[in-house]
């Protein structure tokens, strides 16, 4: 399957975090979206890898998304490698997106700006066509992204571009619900964490508030770009006030 949009995560739930109502809204617009996640987060507090699985299945459907794959790379130590390069290199070939998102350029978890460069470099390099890889026995052609993305996470970044998510928080917030292992849940007797903090979810909605009040829109999420966003036409900027 072809896709308009992949949007990659460090672990399973970071995409819906950044980009839960963006995906959304797209697959609402009638484009082709896919999750790729880097781990099974096989290192967080809480949960297990079979019930993070299961939640992250459960978040792919309240989102809407059509596929959604792991590479299985370790939690915590995956590497800027080239393995890990071409393992990117080949779902972006197969997949062939126009538009790739990933985790935020810098944060408070490494992982999620190691996964950032792993993605960044190797959308780059997905479009070499020296750079060989097969799937399936089969050769790939060269593809790369033609505009990449980060959502953001845990720090505050100024954004480049706000997406208006308006009628679209609700599925961001069941997709979040369903990681019931790792958000607030006053029914888990399992450690407590930053993220399973209902302050956690309370911050991560008044985000969303701060981004859409950036554009008098009230519910927005913000990306940035090492290459600014144009648009060829200044009503493409026109949104429904």
């Amino acid at each position: 399957m072809k896709l308009n949009i992949l949007a990659f995560g460090a672990h399973p739930d970071d995409v819906e975090l950044g980009a839960g109502g963006t995906l959304a809204k797209h697959v609402d617009k009638g484009y082709k979206v896919g999750i790729i996640d880097l781990t099974h987060s096989d290192l967080s507090t809480r949960g297990t890898v079979e019930i993070r699985m299961e939640e992250a299945e459960a978040a792919r459907l309240a989102l809407g998304v059509q596929v959604r794959q792991n590479l299985g790379m370790p939690d915590g130590f995956f590497a800027h490698n080239d393995d890990n390069l071409l393992e990117i290199i080949r779902v972006i070939r197969h997949y062939k997106p126009e538009i790739v998102i990933a985790n935020a350029p810098e944060d408070r978890h490494p992982d999620h700006g190691r996964g950032a460069s792993l993605v960044r470099r190797a959308n780059f390099l997905a479009g070499l066509a020296k750079i060989e890889t097969t799937l399936g026995n089969k050769a790939q052609d060269a593809w790369r992204g033609h505009k990449l993305f980060h959502y953001i996470q845990f720090k505050h970044l100024e954004p480049d571009i706000l997406v208006d998510i308006r009628g679209y928080a609700n599925k961001k917030k069941a997709s979040l619900a369903a990681y019931k292992s790792q958000f607030y849940n006053p029914e888990s007797t399992e450690p407590e964490t930053m993220i399973s903090s209902q302050g956690f979810m309370k911050m991560t909605e008044g985000r969303d508030a701060h981004y859409g009040g950036m554009a008098a829109i009230f519910e927005a999420e913000g990306f940035v770009s090492q290459l600014k966003p144009a648009v060829d036409d200044l009503f493409h900027l026109l949104g429904k006030l």
